[in-house]
């Protein structure tokens, strides 16, 4: 394999519908998880709790332990179709906790990370939205990395791409593409979600992919939608409307390199201001 195609990466982020019967969502997710093989993705990743309806009324009654039923199902989808998945994330229970959980798949159907949503999901938009995910799950406290053959990947969980220390972690540790399973809202959704990513991606010089549930208007909760793959110039390069789809994107690891160099920011000599801050 040449060095081009080795850095080439056919990534498909799942816009997935979920309803209120879990193993109906779970058989979707990997229909879907089979289409994006059959169309060469060597990487699928689902969206922010594609088992469960998304509430904190919901998740304890849709947790599970890890491994268990949903995650197993990712584990042989992984191995039958000889890809990696990124598995959107679960309501897991682990004692008397809940978590937001994302697991990583490798095509040997082992599991290669797992990553609790650090960042709880805990606003109040007065005429807008008012949700305390805190109220009935727990934060993680680790970052969560994994290694593709073409480049080691970030993740995170929704609320968590606000957080931009997070992501300028991530590019420190090597990183050159991070995904964020999230289920953005009608009030932040519109203003937040593109821009958000954008900035991650510019400002660390780095591929971003973001992976909504696809839109219920008659849901407790109405996602945004909009999947979307960010580059490290800071261009949309693949998005979407609300509905239920796959987005494909066709990425070149190459390219961080040579974005990198182009606008060069990681060996910039720091000013006496940065100084005078490291100091105080």
């Amino acid at each position: 394999m040449s060095k081009m195609a080795a850095s080439k990466l056919r990534l498909a982020l799942i816009q997935l519908s979920v309803g209120m019967k879990k193993a109906e969502n779970v058989s979707r997710a990997l229909q879907k998880v089979k289409e994006a093989a059959g169309n060469g993705a060597q990487l699928v990743a689902l969206p922010e709790c594609f088992n469960s309806p998304y509430g904190t009324s919901y998740f304890p009654e849709y947790a599970e332990p890890i491994p268990g039923e949903s995650t197993n199902a990712l584990s042989c989808a992984a191995k039958e179709h000889g890809i990696f998945i990124v598995g959107g994330s679960i309501p897991e229970r682990d004692g008397d906790k809940l978590y937001n959980t994302c697991t990583v798949w490798n095509p040997e159907g082992q599991m290669i990370a797992k990553h609790r949503k650090i960042h709880l999901f805990d606003i109040d938009v007065p005429g807008g939205i008012t949700f305390r995910e805190s109220d009935s799950l727990s934060p993680g406290n680790q970052l969560t990395t994994f290694d593709l053959p073409q480049c080691k990947v970030g993740i995170g969980i929704c609320y968590d791409i606000r957080f931009a220390e997070l992501a300028q972690l991530y590019g420190r540790m090597g990183c050159k593409l991070l995904l964020y399973p999230g289920a953005f809202n009608m009030t932040t959704g519109p203003v937040h979600w593109e821009l958000l990513q954008r900035g991650r991606a510019l400002d660390n010089q780095l591929y971003v992919g973001t992976i909504s549930p696809a839109r219920d208007v008659d849901a407790n909760y109405v996602a945004w939608g909009h999947t979307t793959m960010v580059s490290p110039w800071g261009e949309v390069i693949a998005t979407t409307e609300h509905e239920e789809t796959v987005v494909y994107s066709d990425i070149d690891l190459d390219y961080v390199e040579k974005v990198r160099q182009m606008v060069p920011l990681r060996n910039q000599k720091r000013t006496d201001m940065y100084e005078v801050v490291q100091k105080s």
